[in-house]
């Protein structure tokens, strides 16, 4: 699959996910399989650029693979200026959040809610692919809400405006992430469009991807919340779709050596006080997969206040 002239090497790709797709677990999942990983969204906004969270969002040095960044906004000419100056830092790809329907980003009418308004998306495509010269990607849902489904009318008015690849997440904003993702309407995207489609949305095993990428005709996955604390997803997917077998799931001992290198490098990227913090949900999703493991020594892990303490109460749990 090719976006602009970047050639993947796989039909696979992590999604943007605010909080959880850092530089850290970009690397992880690259390092697994994923073809594409995508940033964590940041705000157009000019005045948050200096932010050290924001800073960190755009934080690409020694990035393995294609640097695609997200850039969340409503106004034009702000996105444009988010582009050009993502761009200028090394962003490779641009892609631009129409999907999030988290209620304090679509409250001020942007993420999924800017669906609702097609000239404005027009607009804002219009003044993104003008105003840099590497490829521009779209996300977004199926529509607004169950009865106002317009991915289709979306997608046609984003490969006029020239954007080189469109994923569509399988449920409404209204839908938020509850009940099951439909991709019948991923599907009517890629009937109606020539450039590559993208499906999102409850990829959580080789066999839902498999299933997904048949069904719909999509050109590309997207893998968001099933590789929480599991990034040997892609992995797995990828063997399952060319061999047509299962990868034997990781060991206990697999994960924990997984989970040190995570944790190392959270703390390098985000300095001890943070990253002890950040790597809190990351702890709690890797250890869903050891059976072992109780919600005691889950509990007494997120008590820890520096990378010591936290390792010394993981390998406790794991009985090490």
């Amino acid at each position: 699959m090719h976006i602009g002239s970047y050639q993947l090497k796989n039909q696979l790709i992590l999604a943007p996910m605010a909080g959880i797709s850092d530089r850290p677990f970009r690397e992880l999942c690259i390092q697994f399989g994923a073809g594409l990983a995508v940033s964590e969204m940041v705000a157009s906004n000019p005045a948050l650029r200096q932010h050290k969270t924001t800073r960190l969002k755009m934080d690409h040095g020694n990035e393995t693979g294609i640097r695609s960044v997200q850039i969340l906004g409503t106004d034009p000419q702000l996105m444009a200026e988010a582009a050009l100056f993502n761009a200028q830092r090394g962003a490779q790809i641009i892609d631009i959040n129409m999907g999030c329907p988290a209620k304090k980003v679509c409250s001020v009418a942007a993420g999924s809610a800017l669906m609702r308004d097609e000239a404005l998306v027009k607009r804002i495509l219009d003044a993104v692919v003008n105003a840099v010269d590497i490829p521009v990607t779209l996300k977004i849902r199926t529509g607004w809400d169950l009865h106002n489904r317009n991915a289709v009318a979306i997608a046609k008015i984003a490969e006029q405006a020239g954007i080189a690849a469109l994923t569509v997440h399988g449920r409404t904003r209204a839908c938020k992430f509850e009940g099951s993702a439909e991709h019948d309407t991923v599907k009517q995207v890629k009937q109606t469009v020539a450039m590559p489609v993208i499906a999102n949305g409850d990829i959580t095993s080789p066999e839902q991807a498999q299933w997904i990428l048949t069904s719909t005709g999509a050109d590309a996955i997207m893998v968001g919340r099933g590789a929480q604390g599991n990034p040997w997803l892609f992995s797995q997917i990828n063997h399952f779709i060319q061999h047509g077998k299962h990868l034997e799931k990781p060991t206990v001992s697999e994960i924990y050596d997984l989970l040190m290198i995570h944790l190392d490098k959270l703390y390098s990227f985000y300095g001890s006080a943070s990253g002890v913090k950040i790597a809190r949900k990351h702890i709690a999703w890797y250890l869903n997969h050891v059976a072992s493991i109780t919600r005691d020594s889950q509990s007494n892990i997120n008590q820890a206040q520096c990378p010591s303490q936290q390792i010394a109460l993981i390998n406790s749990a794991f009985n090490l």
